[in-house]
């Protein structure tokens, strides 16, 4: 690849890193600018990376000989981000999680069912009403699954959508393969709004309310009191900066994420439920992090360690899912199939905080870090703990999460095997 008319040559690899160091310059600068207490933070990064995808993809598709190299270049600078972010907030949120979670036990359930159900609710409603101005009601059906999916920054409710559609029209292979597509582009168009939507909701909401967000710290600390195990005599460290334990939580976590639990209903044979790599990371971490040994091996890295591979990871994924949604955003947009997104984003959001808030009775920093989870929203994570300035409420999105990952899977197959 060559720019500035020749003077510079750069090899694929190195333009691929130079299209990277770039969207992090730029994304972190975004971020950076406040208007009335709001900002971006790292979903700059993100912006930028749609923007980069829209205008300069086909540049590092060439750079990179062919759009599928990199289609899996990006998939697995994603997947890398995942990884680490996940795994670093179930370190964190560890030491705390089970005491939260059995506190709380039936709160996270119901929250986490009422997000997901609100949300296929309003993707109902979207798809009755929008319905009546398609020609095509199968492919309007697919794309708005897909819709949904994106709005909730789910990749299992998106992946179980793609499945579900190739299980119920696969005796048509070309229809098949057309109504996936509109899955796809359904959860991009939708993608944009319900990472920024989320991210700025929760910077918002403490706003709206006027909390303390000192006192809002405090009552968080009273719910997720308790602490590491104990460590009795001295335990051995694999390194010191703790990056061989944080391996090890994410190598079991990838094979826990990847097995593959079959699903049996009328309609739905052949399709399976998985964790996924982010949640088989998530749950290993939450188990190191609460015990934070094994026999005299310490397997609880250091704070510092794992801040900054939050960070680092959080910054990664949104690169690899914004440049690869940038890339058919401008394509296949509509407005009015973004304004069903945001609603998608919108709705389940307030029905969970007036749940959490006004029926379960929860704080405010526990019921926005149980929304982030019932959201299956990485990114607003990392923005409500820079927010909040503690990691606790990762508590709360971790025991949500894995509720609303079922919940969203469950839904978005129903979609497309009651209306297809």
């Amino acid at each position: 690849m060559h720019l500035f008319n020749g003077v510079i040559s750069i090899s694929s690899v190195s333009y691929l890193i130079f299209s990277i160091m770039a969207i992090v310059a730029l994304g972190y600068l975004l971020g950076r600018v406040t208007v009335k207490g709001i900002s971006l933070g790292t979903a700059g990064v993100f912006v930028i990376s749609l923007l980069y995808g829209a205008f300069f993809y086909e540049q590092l598709a060439n750079a990179l000989k062919t759009a599928e190299i990199a289609q899996q270049g990006l998939k697995i600078v994603e997947n890398l981000g995942l990884v680490f972010f996940v795994t670093s907030v179930g370190f964190i949120a560890g030491p705390k999680f089970f005491k939260n979670l059995k506190q709380n036990f039936k709160s996270y359930i119901l929250l986490g069912v009422a997000i997901i159900l609100s949300g296929g609710i309003t993707c109902v409603v979207c798809y009755l009403i929008g319905r009546n101005f398609e020609a095509d009601h199968t492919q309007f059906l697919a794309l708005i699954d897909g819709l949904l999916s994106g709005s909730l920054t789910t990749t299992p409710g998106f992946s179980a959508a793609k499945e579900t559609v190739k299980n119920v029209y696969g005796a048509n292979a070309n229809l098949a393969a057309e109504l996936e597509s509109a899955v796809t582009v359904g959860y991009g168009i939708a993608y944009l709004f319900g990472v920024i939507g989320v991210v700025l909701f929760v910077q918002i909401m403490p706003k709206i309310v006027g909390a303390n967000m000192d006192e809002e710290r405090k009552k968080l600390l009273s719910v997720n009191t308790g602490s590491a195990a104990k460590a009795l005599g001295n335990l051995i460290d694999i390194d010191d900066m703790g990056l061989g334990a944080f391996g090890l939580a994410a190598l079991i976590g990838i094979i826990i994420g990847n097995i593959k639990i079959p699903l049996s209903a009328k309609g739905l044979s052949g399709t399976c439920f998985s964790l996924t790599t982010t949640g088989g990371c998530l749950i290993t971490a939450l188990v190191f992090g609460h015990f934070s040994r094994i026999g005299k091996v310490n397997v609880m890295p250091p704070k510092k360690t794992l801040e900054c591979l939050r960070e680092l990871g959080l910054m990664i994924f949104l690169i690899g899912a914004g440049v690869a949604g940038g890339a058919n955003f401008a394509k296949y947009f509509k407005p009015i199939y973004f304004l069903y997104g945001a609603l998608m984003t919108i709705v389940p959001m307030i029905v969970g905080f007036i749940i959490a808030t006004k029926i379960l009775k929860l704080s405010l920093l526990n019921s926005l870090g149980s929304i982030t989870g019932g959201m299956t929203s990485t990114p607003a994570l990392g923005t409500l703990i820079h927010v909040a300035k503690t990691e606790d409420v990762a508590s709360a999105y971790a025991a949500t999460y894995p509720i609303a990952l079922l919940a969203v899977v469950l839904v978005s197959q129903f979609m497309i095997v009651i209306f297809g």
